[in-house]
């Protein structure tokens, strides 16, 4: 079966330059997370893997006498081909990322973006695995709708119950929890061997906690599949300009928010990056 049209890395969809204001269209609770939907009419349609940085246009921190919060980088959980929406997936673990959950129909969001490089479909007929861990589920969601009717299998861990309602923003997902309230009793690393065991001409895709992607890291290069991470790292600008998101890679160091933030798990030493998260 062929697949849709996916942009190579070397094709990413460019940001128009400057930031522009998107209205929130809705807030929906998921149980601890909160999907942010708003339209962004002048902006062009992102790739799986890309990410936007977000900033509320009121209230962002700092007070009248104080410095406002640095934009927050967050890949793009949903981009409905049939409209001009975004979807962000937020959990609230802070001031800015409160600021942000907090936000109703009617408000305005800044962003800047689409940014980065994201996923690449497989190739020789191998079939996509899709591994998610928390927030981390985002470019997964949009991957999956991207890549539909290509058949694939999704994997997705959280911490407790009630994180695990994040996963019915996929699509048949079996999931793991770390207590066992939901799911398998475990990590999602113990489902992906159990999955690669079975069919082992995969292609995976994760995206999830620095500790979660390190494992997959080493699990397919173990087993020799092939696969691309999301990485996660804290940004302040999302151009390159301050080289806050380097990585080490076998080609030298990178900057996630140009070259990544999708890297092949081949070319890391390790894929748990310093400072890494929301």
């Amino acid at each position: 079966m062929n697949g849709p049209a996916v942009a190579a890395p070397s094709d990413r969809v460019q940001a128009p330059f400057g930031r522009r204001a998107a209205r929130v269209t809705a807030n929906e609770r998921h149980g601890a997370y909160v999907v942010l939907r708003c339209r962004d009419e002048p902006g062009p349609r992102p790739a799986a893997g890309q990410f936007y940085m977000l900033a509320a246009a009121r209230g962002w921190g700092g007070g009248e006498d104080g410095r406002p919060f640095l934009p927050r980088a967050f890949s793009v959980l949903r981009a409905p081909a049939a409209s001009d929406e975004l979807h962000f997936l937020i959990e609230a673990v802070g001031p800015g990322t409160g600021r942000l959950a907090e936000l109703q129909a009617g408000e305005e969001l800044l962003l800047v973006g689409p940014l980065g490089r994201g996923f690449v479909a497989p190739r020789g007929g191998r079939r996509p695995l899709l591994v998610g861990g928390g927030i981390g589920i985002a470019p997964l969601a949009i991957w999956q709708d991207q890549l539909a009717p290509r058949p694939l299998r999704v994997l997705l861990g959280f911490r407790d119950a009630e994180h695990a309602p994040g996963a019915a923003l996929l699509s048949a997902a079996r999931l793991a929890t770390d207590d066992g309230s939901v799911g398998h009793h475990g990590l999602v690393t113990e489902l992906l061997c159990a999955e690669l065991d079975a069919e082992p001409w995969a292609q995976v895709y994760a995206c999830g906690p620095p500790a979660m992607l390190e494992a997959i890291r080493a699990i397919s290069a173990e087993r020799a599949v092939p696969a691309q991470l999301a990485l996660e790292s804290g940004m302040a600008c999302g151009f390159g300009a301050c080289f806050g998101c380097v990585v080490p890679t076998s080609d030298g160091y990178v900057r996630l928010c140009l070259e990544g933030p999708v890297l092949e798990a081949d070319r890391l030493e390790s894929a748990i990056v310093a400072g890494a998260g929301h």
